[in-house]
């Protein structure tokens, strides 16, 4: 994948184009969609208009780099990974004498995990398959489980494996209904939430195993809350059950949420390991936000002068760095002071120096916001949107992007929390907490390349928490599992609830979780999360309503707020519906989206917390703003519109609410009205 990033960069160069407009990954993942399609660059270039001109300005782009990218490689003797199976492909389609040798060779084929095939994939199975100049077809044989099909985002298609049967008529099929891992009770859980999803082939997993105890529920008032009770529970699970720490993992659905977990876990004294990813204060995006800001406390920090200099890239190549740490070494002043004299620094061009003398002034800016007594999360959002780097990422179309735009909107909760704890604390004071907590954990992580069954049994030898996403935990199994995060807006994830499709996936990646525990399964949820300094309640997740109440043993079922709200005091839910008090008045077809609950944004005048709906709105009520529109907020009341990201179903405004201060708002989710 570098190799063909550095590629695809060298031709952005060749073509002239503006590698921050268009960046080599954003490429990267176009092309290889493409050829998973098995599209190749004269069938993009009809398909998408660019042969005719009748193009638009990406299409176009697109097919003049994925051109060229091929050219490049066919030059060198090189495919790229998804040429493996394309190339393959387009020969066995082209030569038929070629494609009669390998029919001859193998004449029983085993595809395992065919729920995870892509197109590509699917048309090479077919393709050896086939029967040949002797009309008989290989001996063809599928594993695989449709209600385990999750990663649609890599180019997985379902309707490989649900419409197998169709697309071979002769085929046999056998269910593998017994269950050799799980009791009964989480068998069952899974059972009854995978199968409300529409046109699924029904199917009930057993076992002789047992019922085993019941599954554990529990609701948090937040985030922290959550992970202490994930904490003490393994902490005494160990004192009365003998578990040790390698016995338990924790899932959640996006990789934001290992930050409250780890937090906790580091303060508890727990040894985790992060399987399948990067501890948070590691992430990349992470670290150059950091970057920023130690680099704003201390200007002589040329360790992270340096690093965030092209960050996002600004033109500003080697060279030019090269030059300016040569000056600063033969003047004896820092990096960052030789910034400020770029225009003196031999061997500069003019361009070089007119972009050196923006960053420059961009950083004094953000040191004067610092100065000013703004504290960290102000600096950290100024940080955010004055270099440009949050905007890149939500133009991408990159899931990953879309990944570290959420780990950048918890490090934004980080710092908002410090503010609350520590109203005196500035700038450097919270870079000190970060480095505490960063610093905190030795447990090393995944090594390069170590896939994550190896690492997960690394985990349990080392005796450590493991902690990872659902994806990540397909195809394992631990005695002791805690799955995190079960609310709408959280899991089933935010962008998935006003498309089907996805919904379905999610509810998929539901049953992947549950079914990796084998003895103790637990549930957890947590009323208010926080985001850009906005703590959001959203209501239970929808996956709930599916579990039969008998199978869960609440250790508490609803959130502070909802027992106030309801006016209780004592005892958690009592007289209220078993998934924190959302009661029987929701409605019951909650995946169509119609007729669905819709918690309206409030605010809590004890804590400035607000409510976000999980319910979007319709694509043609979503207000068309522009900067410098008067809009009003449910709970922030009068604002004024200073900026704008996105567009369509993900734009997002950043709105000027006075006393309250500046919110970015999600308008497909936000109560906001245009004046």
């Amino acid at each position: 994948m570098a190799d063909s990033q550095r590629l695809l960069t060298l031709v952005a160069r060749e073509l002239d184009l503006d590698i921050k407009k268009y960046p080599a990954r954003a490429l990267a993942s176009k092309i290889s969609k493409l050829k998973d399609e098995l599209v190749d660059p004269d069938a993009y270039a009809q398909s998408s208009g660019a042969a005719s001109g009748a193009a638009d300005e990406f299409d176009a782009v697109l097919s003049s780099v994925y051109t060229r990218y091929q050219q490049r490689l066919r030059a060198a003797h090189a495919l790229d990974f998804d040429d493996l199976i394309m190339t393959t492909v387009h020969l066995l389609q082209a030569f038929p004498e070629v494609a009669e040798h390998y029919r001859r060779r193998f004449r029983q084929i085993l595809v395992d995990e065919y729920q995870d095939t892509n197109h590509a994939q699917y048309v090479l199975v077919r393709e050896l398959a086939a029967a040949g100049e002797q009309g008989v077809p290989a001996e063809l044989t599928v594993v695989g489980d449709a209600d385990q099909s999750i990663y649609a985002f890599r180019g997985a298609t379902i309707r490989n494996i649900l419409e197998f049967e169709a697309d071979y008529p002769d085929a046999r099929t056998i269910l593998l209904e017994q269950n050799y891992r799980s009791t009964q009770t989480i068998l069952s859980a899974a059972n009854a939430v995978i199968s409300r999803n529409p046109g699924r082939k029904p199917k009930r997993l057993w076992t002789d195993s047992g019922a085993g105890p019941q599954i554990v529920g529990y609701v948090a008032d937040n985030e922290h809350e959550e992970a202490r009770f994930v904490a003490e529970e393994i902490d005494r699970l160990g004192d009365a059950e003998g578990v040790r720490p390698g016995d338990v993992a924790v899932f959640y659905r996006t990789n934001a949420q290992s930050r409250a977990l780890e937090e906790v876990l580091i303060r508890v004294g727990l040894p985790y390991k992060v399987v399948g990813g990067t501890r948070f204060y590691e992430r990349r995006e992470i670290k150059d936000a950091v970057a920023y800001l130690r680099a704003i406390a201390n200007p002589d920090d040329d360790v992270n002068v340096r690093r965030v200099l092209n960050v996002p890239k600004r033109g500003l190549g080697d060279r030019s760095e090269a030059m300016i740490a040569a000056f600063a070494e033969r003047e004896r002043i820092s990096f960052g002071a030789a910034l400020e004299r770029a225009d003196e620094a031999p061997g500069v061009g003019t361009r070089a120096v007119t972009g050196l003398r923006a960053f420059a002034e961009m950083m004094a800016g953000l040191r004067d916001l610092a100065a000013s007594g703004a504290g960290p999360a102000d600096v950290l959002g100024a940080v955010l949107d004055r270099t440009g780097y949050l905007a890149e990422l939500r133009a991408s179309d990159d899931p990953q992007d879309g990944t570290r735009v959420e780990n950048l909107a918890e490090l934004h909760a980080v710092a908002t929390e410090f503010e609350q704890a520590e109203p005196d604390g500035d700038l450097a004071d919270f870079l000190e907490r970060v480095s505490l907590v960063a610093d905190s954990d030795q447990i090393p992580d995944v090594r390069e390349g170590e896939d994550a069954e190896a690492a997960a049994a690394a985990a349990r030898e080392q005796g450590v928490v493991t902690l990872m996403t659902l994806h990540t935990a397909k195809g394992l199994e631990f005695p002791v599992v805690f799955v995190t995060g079960w609310e709408d807006g959280t899991f089933p994830h935010l962008r998935s609830l006003s498309d089907p499709d996805e919904l379905a996936e999610e509810r998929r990646l539901a049953y992947v979780g549950l079914t990796r525990a084998r003895h103790r399964l637990y549930i957890s949820r947590a009323a208010v999360r926080t985001a850009w300094g906005a703590p959001n309640e959203f209501p239970a997740s929808r996956f709930l309503d599916d579990v039969p109440e008998d199978l869960v043993h609440w250790k508490r079922k609803e959130s502070s707020m909802a027992v106030l709200r309801a006016g209780g005091s004592s005892g958690w839910g009592s007289g209220a519906s078993a998934w924190g008090g959302r009661g029987s008045g929701g409605s019951r077809d909650r995946d169509t989206g119609r007729n669905g609950p819709v918690v309206k944004r409030k605010a809590l005048p004890s804590t400035g917390a607000t409510f976000g709906s999980a319910t979007p709105r319709p694509a043609g009520d979503v207000p068309s703003l522009e900067i410098g529109d008067k809009v009003t907020h449910d709970a922030y009341g009068l604002g004024t519109v200073v900026g704008l990201e996105g567009a369509g179903p993900n734009a997002v405004a950043k709105i000027d609410f006075g006393a309250d201060g500046t919110k970015r708002l999600l308008l497909r989710y936000s109560p906001v009205t245009k004046l």
